[in-house]
């Protein structure tokens, strides 16, 4: 399908028209939703990084980001909720030249899915994994997850969660991940780059995206739009590269702690056979 932008009297090819499946459109992500934001900041960093589309599969769980892959126009697959992270593997292993994302939410990869998630950091499985965390679980009716603050209200901690939640780049860190960064939906370009980043990462690489959930969680915390959310986000995130990824957890308001945390090398599986693996 040939969607064309009008700019004064040329018409030229929009630069994701290749990515996008535009007979899926429109989506069905609810007005304010940061997915959209995201899913644009990936396609265009996987534009940046060079990869061939036929050597790309995307993989994706069960929730609202989980219905990223069926958007996109590469080797996509739409799993069972938590087993993004194993069908990925499999995918990895059987065929490594391929170059796997997983774009999932923070309830698929840090619930049911979290066992799958720290095992991979462990073997650092040649993966990126796109973590968008919007702190509860929209497409089921807003409930506290794993990621969620203390004091955060939900649809099931009304007045105020009392569950210490995951930090998930600081999870992903210890598991072993070889490149760890946290964006905001208001942070587009320096998203893009650390997705481009992660993308051309050879191991287990881990980019987290704090994501507004107006329908839900930000209804719930006084934060009812997407528009007041990333306003929030751009008041109260500060980027600082570098910093232990065990000092950067989120709570149910102030500062936001973004930037790349990890970037190192180490041996990766499976092994490229181009001796630099080490393993």
């Amino acid at each position: 399908m040939n969607v064309p932008v009008v700019t004064g009297e040329t018409t030229e090819k929009h630069p994701l028209e290749d990515y996008l499946r535009f007979d899926r459109l429109p989506h069905i992500w609810c007005p304010g939703c940061g997915l959209g934001t995201v899913l644009g900041a990936f396609l265009r960093g996987l534009l940046q990084s060079g990869l061939t589309p036929d050597k790309v599969a995307v993989v994706s769980g069960i929730g609202c980001t989980g219905r990223s892959a069926g958007y996109i126009k590469l080797d996509s697959f739409h799993t069972t909720h938590g087993r993004a992270i194993a069908f990925a593997t499999g995918l990895k292993l059987a065929k490594p030249e391929l170059k796997v994302v997983v774009f999932s939410g923070d309830g698929d990869l840090a619930a049911i899915g979290g066992n799958h998630l720290i095992h991979a950091g462990r073997r650092n499985i040649d993966l990126t994994v796109l973590c968008v965390n919007n702190f509860n679980y929209g497409m089921t009716g807003g409930q506290f997850g794993p990621t969620t603050p203390v004091a955060a209200r939900s649809t099931t901690s009304r007045t105020g969660n009392i569950e210490n939640p995951f930090n998930m780049s600081a999870l992903a860190a210890a598991s072993g991940a070889t490149y760890v960064a946290r964006w905001t939906a208001a942070q587009v370009h320096q998203m893009e780059r650390s997705i481009t980043e992660a993308l051309l990462k050879r191991g287990f690489s881990f980019v987290e995206v704090i994501s507004p959930c107006p329908t839900y969680y930000g209804r719930m915390n006084r934060l009812p739009t997407g528009l007041d959310q990333m306003r929030y986000y751009r008041s109260n995130s500060v980027v600082r590269h570098g910093t232990n990824p065990n000092e950067v957890g989120v709570g149910v308001d102030g500062q936001i702690v973004t930037g790349k945390f990890i970037d190192i090398e180490r041996p990766y599986l499976p092994s490229s056979g181009d001796g630099n693996n080490g393993g």
